[in-house]
């Protein structure tokens, strides 16, 4: 038996190791040279303190109070010195990657297949060298080298961890780097090289509504998301609570996927979904932006973990509204993105 942890570094690099039955994370760590924070190994010092976002776990009583009291346990802190997972856990490690002595993960693909979506996407398919190798959590992006131009552009993954295919939503943007290549170069066959996973932008633990507020390709980390949650589903692994989709796009012929979405609804029956479209000569259904209809079913009196993914302008105006009508949710993920931007998520 074996589990899969992944530890998350404050500078976004998330490492993926295994734990074996009764191995404490820290010494699972170590043994796949990733050196956790540590001083005593023994529950005293405190020095490995982390906090467990999901999964399941016991942390024994050989530890003392100093170094993790009964309130900061209640809240989901660990130590790692301690702690033996029963389950895949998720933990947050509060140093950087490289104290760590561990770097970001690298694996290789080749092109399967390019097509244009519509006049602002573009989907990229990946066939990867070795799919066990392509851990991520869903709603996290990579780096992606584009060939030839001596630069890489940022990703988040529509599909599934573990995959052989992956997938991204990529925008077309005029005069782009990876926009040029894969509209002008790209052809079947040609090699990625891919770095990551990379971000805080990831689906944690369903226990109460969700919202989740997309914008153009923005809805790439979502597609993930919601595959997850559905394969959870026919796993016999929750799916009982609401999940909703605010998708908002500039044009109608920017909406895409939408198939893709209708095929989620049939799997994930709590799932439901409103695209929105801004431009005013639409004769879509809902105009507008996505802060025009989130209504208060959605909101579920701010008892709801919302994630939002988008272009700056639209993640300012979600918290602008957040703000002015003093809704507070449970929790609250965001990522935004800008055109050739080469640090997040794109």
């Amino acid at each position: 038996m074996s589990y899969t942890i992944a530890l998350n570094f404050e500078d976004g690099v998330t490492r993926f190791i295994g734990c074996k039955a009764g191995e404490t994370v820290l010494d699972a760590a170590y043994r796949q040279k990733v050196n956790l924070p540590m001083d005593c190994s023994d529950g005293v010092c405190g020095t490995c303190k982390g906090h467990c976002e999901q999964g399941e776990f016991d942390m024994g009583d050989e530890y003392i109070e100093d170094a993790l009291s009964d309130e900061e346990a209640a809240e989901g802190m660990v130590l790692t010195c301690q702690m033996v997972p029963s389950a895949d856990c998720v933990i947050q490690v509060p140093v950087a990657s490289t104290l760590c002595k561990t770097e970001v993960g690298k694996v290789e693909g080749t092109v399967a297949a390019v097509e244009r979506l519509s006049e602002d996407s573009i989907e990229l398919v990946v066939d990867m060298d070795d799919s066990a190798e392509l851990s991520f959590l869903p709603g996290q992006y990579v780096h992606i080298d584009v060939p030839g131009a001596g630069a890489h552009r940022s990703y988040s993954f529509s599909s599934l961890p573990g995959e052989k295919r992956a997938t991204f939503l990529i925008r077309n943007i005029p005069g782009g780097v990876m926009s040029g290549y894969l509209s002008e170069r790209a052809a079947v066959g040609d090699r990625l090289t891919l770095t990551g996973p990379l971000g805080s932008f990831y689906i944690r633990e369903v226990t109460r509504p969700v919202l989740m507020l997309a914008g153009g390709t923005g809805l790439a980390p979502f597609l993930s998301m919601l595959a997850q949650l559905a394969q959870k589903r026919e796993d016999g692994k929750g799916g009982d609570q609401p999940v909703h989709l605010i998708y908002g796009v500039n044009k109608d012929d920017h909406l895409v996927k939408v198939d893709a979405l209708e095929a989620l609804k049939e799997r994930l029956p709590t799932f439901t979904y409103a695209t929105v479209v801004v431009d005013e000569a639409s004769d879509h259904p809902r105009k507008g932006y996505v802060t025009h209809h989130m209504d208060a079913e959605v909101m579920h009196d701010g008892d709801v973990d919302v994630y939002l993914c988008g272009p700056p302008p639209m993640v300012d105006a979600v918290l602008k509204y957040f703000d002015a009508e003093g809704i507070v949710p449970q929790s609250f993920h965001y990522e935004k993105f800008t055109p050739n931007q080469v640090g997040e998520a794109a």
